[in-house]
């Protein structure tokens, strides 16, 4: 017989098969049934025309079956997105004593990559060994893939490397796996080996490879794979794919003028292409520029409308947050978790809780409230407006999937609305449950700050140094203040000396905890320090300066620094600013110096600095400052009038000169 006239049988013999096996089948014999081989191939046709019951039928009805027959019904639910039934299925031919094929152990982990069932992989690895298929290279790809979707990058990474040769699949999932976990660079890095080893790249390698570009700031590879690109003509073919990649990755490394060029040589450009540049003006805090580009984009999705909104989020632009987001329940009327995610850390920003609700509400009626992003959004938003019982709730209700932002989110509540004790004793569960972080520290350290407790201060700096945590500046900041605030001075300055750092936060609170417990000489050289190493003053800095000022009664030393302010440092100052100086003149006695301070200054001063100027006058017998202000407090406060009087005082004023 022809092979024609074989092919035509066959077809024959499958399009009669589902009408007559069921009814025939339990009166056939072995042998007036067509050849195993041929049932084989029936059962993999009717899979292929989604016939999967048929094939099931016949499969069950075969009186006799061999490897073939357990690889085709395997092979068929493992095509056709049934990975339970392909495991069943093989578990039965496993028992039944049949030994499994290269082909079947392929098909077999295809479906564990589906249910992500590592201790069946394992199991399956070990067959793959006994029975000596570790060079197939289809097996070894299928087991670098779950070991990588399964989080055991460890185990991926000694397959791969037992791989002889890797083709560009084989490269391409280590890559994927990579990126999906975090590991940008070293995604990176493989697709470079990839290269060296003279292996093409696929479209979806070098996409992967520009997105872990993209995600660590790794502008300079990223230039290199676009190169690459050009050369190997992918670009030149218009790869969409690869194009919008190449876009966003110079979008989010901060190299917008290579972006925009690619997108203004773009023809064709869809909403994804948009959406990247738009990110990446987003992600640069170029605001302005992401608008003028949101207002154009001639369509937009749900990701474009995240995107603008968490750049409102990002730049603190709160109500323009908000307001987009009712702009977009206007316009798509749709929303994702993300979006209601964002909408509800603006509003905690905002302290707005019953625009908060109204979101929780909404997310309710929705059935997105279980969804572990949105809960700890919200349990974040009720502990930053202090409604403490229903974070608690909140908090309760996801036991199951609380995480670090879960945890931290409650001590946050507690630490920011004077429970301090409640929120050591939740650091301390969390450590049963999970492992803390950088915030988790901050918060933690304040805490005991607030309650001056200098012992279990002292328990989380050890704890951080005895994990191995790395000592960043916000850290750092925490410990300063703690220390600070618990009269341990020299462990603050010790803390800020370990390091160089150029963050101003870290050097106001440096400066102020040595003011507040009368170091300020050290402060004041700490503020010099500042100014020799080009590190600008804030207005706290100065708040810092002019109190170690009063400390130490450095009175021209407090007043050059007050005008610095406005002269070299182009800052303003503030009413904190003037009561340090009214502080700085009245406490050691400069009265002529005060009278004119307070005739210069630009705003009336307050009550409470009338009445330290009021009492520095008695004091140092003052009496022309001393009656204006007794007129301005009884005018203030009449039912409580004070009087200036001079009887029994003898103390002149002091002259500026000779002051420190």
């Amino acid at each position: 017989m022809s092979a024609a006239g074989a092919g035509a049988t066959l077809r024959c013999l499958l399009q009669a098969l589902p009408l007559v096996l069921p009814q025939f089948a339990p009166h056939l014999s072995a042998s007036s049934l067509p050849p195993i081989f041929v049932l084989n191939r029936a059962i993999e046709a009717f899979a292929s025309d989604g016939l999967i019951g048929h094939a099931r039928d016949l499969f069950e009805q075969m009186p006799e079956r061999n490897g073939g027959s357990w690889n085709a019904i395997i092979s068929a639910y493992s095509r056709t997105n049934q990975p339970i039934n392909a495991l069943s299925f093989f578990s039965r031919m496993f028992n039944q004593g049949v030994p499994p094929k290269d082909v079947t152990l392929a098909s077999v982990l295809g479906s564990c990559s589906e249910v992500l069932d590592l201790c069946l992989t394992r199991q399956i690895h070990t067959l793959v060994v006994k029975l000596g298929f570790c060079s197939n290279l289809i097996i070894n790809t299928s087991l670098v893939d779950i070991y990588g979707k399964c989080d055991v990058i460890l185990d991926a990474e000694k397959v791969f490397d037992s791989i002889p040769n890797p083709n560009a699949v084989s490269w391409n999932v280590i890559v994927r796996r990579y990126y999906e976990l975090g590991r940008g660079d070293d995604a990176i890095k493989a697709l470079f080996q990839m290269i060296r080893a003279g292996v093409m790249p696929l479209n979806f390698t070098l996409s992967n490879s520009l997105l872990a570009c993209a995600d660590a700031g790794a502008l300079f590879e990223g230039r290199q794979i676009h190169g690459l690109v050009v050369k190997i003509g992918h670009y030149c073919d218009i790869n969409s794919l690869v194009r919008n990649c190449i876009l966003q990755m110079y979008a989010k490394c901060g190299a917008l003028d290579e972006a925009s060029k690619l997108f203004d040589r773009t023809e064709r450009r869809d909403t994804f292409i948009w959406t990247s540049m738009l990110s990446g003006y987003v992600s640069c805090g170029r605001i302005q520029e992401a608008e003028k580009m949101f207002d154009s984009m001639p369509e937009r999705n749900i990701v474009s409308w995240n995107a603008m909104i968490g750049g409102y989020i990002n730049c603190s632009a709160w109500d323009k947050a908000l307001d987009l987001f009712r702009k977009m329940e206007g316009e798509i009327g749709s929303y994702d978790i993300y979006t209601l995610g964002t909408v509800i850390k603006a509003c905690a920003e905002l302290l707005d809780l019953e625009k908060g609700r109204q979101v929780h509400g909404f997310a309710y009626r929705h059935n997105y409230q279980l969804d572990h992003y949105l809960c700890n959004a919200l349990i974040g938003m009720y502990a930053k407006c202090g409604r403490l019982r229903n974070m608690e709730a909140l908090f309760s209700r996801v036991l199951k999937k609380r995480d670090r932002v879960s945890w931290n989110s409650l001590i946050l509540g507690y630490e920011r609305h004077c429970r301090s004790e409640e929120a050591l004793y939740a650091l301390r569960e969390m450590l049963r449950e999970t492992s803390p972080n950088e915030s988790t520290f901050t918060l933690g350290l304040s805490a005991c700050a607030n309650i001056f407790s200098l012992d279990r201060g002292k328990q989380i700096h050890a704890y951080i140094i005895r994990n191995g945590y790395k000592m960043d500046d916000i850290i750092r900041d925490a410990l300063v203040s703690m220390y600070s605030k618990c009269r341990l001075i020299d462990y603050s300055i010790r803390v800020f000396e370990e390091m160089e750092s150029h963050d101003v936060v870290l050097w106001n609170s440096v400066i102020l905890g040595c003011a507040y417990n009368g170091n300020g000489k050290y402060a004041l050289e700490v503020f010099e320090e500042m100014r020799r190493k080009e590190i600008k003053a804030d207005n706290v800095t100065f708040i810092g300066a002019l109190l170690a000022c009063i400390c130490d009664g450095f009175v021209n030393r407090g007043q050059r620094y007050f005008n610095s302010m406005s002269e070299d440092y182009g800052i303003t100052p503030r009413m904190e600013h003037y009561e340090c100086m009214i502080e700085l003149y009245s406490k050691h006695g400069c009265m002529v110096e005060l009278e004119k301070f307070v005739e210069e200054m630009p705003v009336e001063p307050t009550v409470p600095m009338w009445l330290r100027i009021f009492d520095s006058c008695r004091e140092y017998g003052y009496p022309r400052l001393g009656k204006k202000a007794e007129n301005f407090i009884n005018k203030s406060n009449p039912l409580n009038p004070v009087r200036f009087d001079m009887e029994g005082m003898d103390v002149g004023p002091k002259e500026l000169t000779g002051i420190r």
